[in-house]
C-alpha cells in the first residue's frame, strides 16, 4: 500500500507519499481501506518531531479516517467485512490501509457520505470528552471556545447549543466569526482587536464564562482564569501558545475554579473506548437528525498532504481539511 511517510521532522515537504508495507489486524482490531483521513494540529506537531505517536501505534500520521472494513481480526464480534466506518486513530490514518482497535469505530452517521465522516472522529470525541464528560457543560450555562472556526471550534459551537448552552468564540476574522455566528455562537469576539476577557465580561454581565475550551496553553491561561465564572471549568486541549506559563492560584481558589487538561492520542485503549461508545450513543443521533454536521473547508489528494499542512498552518481554512485516498 501506499502512505504518507516522515523521513525526518521539518517542514511541510517532509510528508512523502511512497509504498510501505501493508498493516495487519492484530487482537482486538479490522483492518480498514482509507476512503479519506483529516488533518489536525496534532499531525502538524509531529512532522516537525514534537509529537511521537505512542508505542505501538503507527508511525504514519493521522488521527482519524472514514472508509471500509477489509479484513476482521481475532477476538472482534459486532462489526463485518463491508462495513461502512469512521475511527478514531492513534496514528496511520495518512495511508491506504490502517488497523483499528474494535472499539475506536463508529458506523458512518445516516444522511452523511463516507468522505465526510472521516472530519468527524477526533472533533467529535475531543470536544465531548473534553466539554461534557470532563467539564460537565450544562444547559443555559455560558462556552467560551478559542478558534471557534477551526475543526474542534466548528463542531463545539454546535453540540454546545444542541443543549442549550450559550456560545461565546474567538477567531481572527470577519470571515470566520460570521460563520461562528451561522453555526449558532451568540457572542463573536475578534482576538485580533477585542480583549477577549473584556467582551465576555461585557456580554454576560460580569458572570463570565462556565466553561472555557482552550487551544492556546500558556499564553492564554491568565486571561481564561480571568474570564471564569465562579465555578467555572477551564478545559485545555492544546499548546499552540505554548507549555509554561504562571498561574495564580488566588485567582483560581477565589472562583472555586477547576482546570483539566488532556490529549487522546496516548489514553489507553479502553478510556478510548468508552468515549467512542458515549460519542455514538449522545452524539451520532443528533448528527442522523440533522442538528450536528461536519464542517469542510477543502478536500485534497492525500499525496498533498504537504499542502493540506500549510493550508493549517496558514490558518486559511473554517472547519477540516480532509486528504482522500486514491
Amino acid at each position: 500500500m501506499h502512505a504518507i511517510t516522515i523521513s525526518e521532522p521539518g517542514g511541510p515537504e517532509a510528508l512523502v507519499w511512497g509504498e510501505v508495507p501493508d498493516p495487519v489486524a492484530g487482537e482486538g482490531e479490522v483492518l480498514v481501506e482509507v476512503v479519506a483521513s483529516a488533518v489536525n494540529r496534532a499531525d502538524i506537531m509531529q512532522r516537525q518531531g514534537f509529537y511521537d505517536p505512542p508505542p505501538g501505534a503507527s508511525s504514519y500520521p493521522g488521527l482519524e479516517c472514514s472508509g471500509r472494513i477489509v479484513e476482521i481480526g481475532p477476538g472482534v464480534s459486532g462489526w463485518s467485512v463491508g462495513d461502512e466506518v469512521c475511527a478514531l486513530l492513534a496514528g496511520g490514518g495518512y495511508a491506504e490501509k490502517v488497523a483499528v482497535p474494535a472499539g475506536q469505530l463508529l458506523p458512518v452517521p445516516a444522511g452523511l457520505d463516507l468522505k465526510q465522516a472521516a472530519a468527524l472522529p477526533e472533533v467529535v470525541c475531543t470536544v465531548w470528552s473534553n466539554v461534557f464528560m470532563v467539564a460537565h457543560l450544562r444547559p443555559a450555562e455560558t462556552l467560551l471556545v478559542h478558534g471557534g472556526s477551526s475543526g474542534i471550534g466548528t463542531m463545539a459551537i454546535q453540540l454546545a447549543k444542541a443543549v442549550g448552552a450559550k456560545v461565546a468564540v474567538t477567531a481572527g476574522t470577519k470571515e470566520k466569526l460570521d460563520y461562528c455566528a451561522e453555526l449558532g455562537a451568540d457572542i463573536l469576539i475578534n482576538y485580533r482587536e477585542q480583549d477577549f476577557v473584556a467582551e465576555l465580561q461585557r456580554a454576560t454581565d460580569g458572570a463570565g464564562a462556565d466553561v472555557i475550551l482552550d487551544n492556546m496553553g500558556a499564553k492564554y491561561l491568565d486571561r481564561n482564569v480571568q474570564a471564569l465564572a465562579v465555578n467555572g471549568r477551564l478545559a485545555i486541549i492544546g499548546m499552540q501558545g505554548g507549555i509554561k506559563a504562571e498561574l495564580n492560584i488566588a485567582a483560581l481558589l477565589g472562583k472555586r475554579a477547576a482546570i483539566s487538561a488532556t490529549s487522546l492520542r496516548a489514553r489507553p485503549l479502553g478510556e478510548k473506548a468508552a468515549i467512542v461508545a458515549a460519542v455514538r450513543e449522545h452524539v451520532w443521533p443528533l448528527i442522523e437528525a440533522g442538528q450536528i454536521r461536519p464542517v469542510v473547508d477543502r478536500e485534497l489528494p492525500m499525496s498533498e498532504a504537504g499542502t493540506a499542512h500549510q493550508v493549517l498552518e496558514d490558518s486559511g481554512h473554517i472547519g477540516k481539511v480532509l486528504l482522500v485516498a486514491p
